[in-house]
Parts: structure tokens; sequence; C-alpha cells
């Protein structure tokens, strides 16, 4: 989508700090972490939120949570731990309107988030 920011992103029209990519998924830090290590993980196809879910594209949110657990082990923080979370709506906390993935370690995470 011409105007979404995820999109600009993964199409390089918007610079990021890439830490991963497939045929699949992006996935670039974020630029006001939350935790010491703070990922955003997005598919390369456009997809709104996890709303727009279906049998027909429900195979890249595999791949992306693939992409985490290779970031997690390669950057050092998988062994102890780390958070995903995605938000959906507006009532979930979703600021951009690209369906992503927050990988959240680096630090002792604590419930609840808020």
């Amino acid at each position: 989508m011409a105007d979404c920011l995820f999109c600009k992103i993964v199409g390089g029209e918007i610079p990021s700090t890439k830490v991963f990519e497939d045929d699949y998924v992006y996935a670039f830090r974020d630029i006001e972490p939350q935790a010491p290590e703070h990922i955003i993980i997005v598919p390369k196809k456009h997809m709104a939120s996890a709303n727009e879910i279906t049998a027909d594209n429900s195979a890249v949110i595999g791949k992306i949570f693939e992409a985490a657990a290779k970031i997690a082990k390669e950057l050092g923080f998988a062994e102890k731990g780390y958070r995903i979370v995605n938000n959906c709506g507006e009532d979930g906390g979703q600021t951009v309107g690209h369906i992503h993935f927050h990988l959240l370690g680096g630090r002792s995470l604590q419930w609840p988030p808020g």
C-alpha cells in the first residue's frame, strides 16, 4: 500500500535497521525500544491486522514466528526468554495499519504488561 509506513520500510523508501529478511518477512529494530532488544517483524505483503488472517495467507504468520526464533537465537536472548506481541485494532493498541509483531528480549519482562 502506497501510504503504509511498514510497506515503505520493507520497500526501502524509509530507512530502518534491518536484522532479518527473507522472501516473506522483514524485521527491523524499533525506533522507540521498550526492551534492550525490540524488533518489529512484518510480512512483506501488506495485511492490515490479525483480523485479515485467512486460510489463504496464514502461512506467513508461521514464517514470522520462525523468524522470531531465529532472530532471538542470533541476538543471544533465546535461551533466557523473550516475548512476542501483536496488537490488533485501536483498543488493542495497534498504531500502524500493517500486521506486525514485537519481539522483546534482553531483560526480565513483567506481567501484566500494561
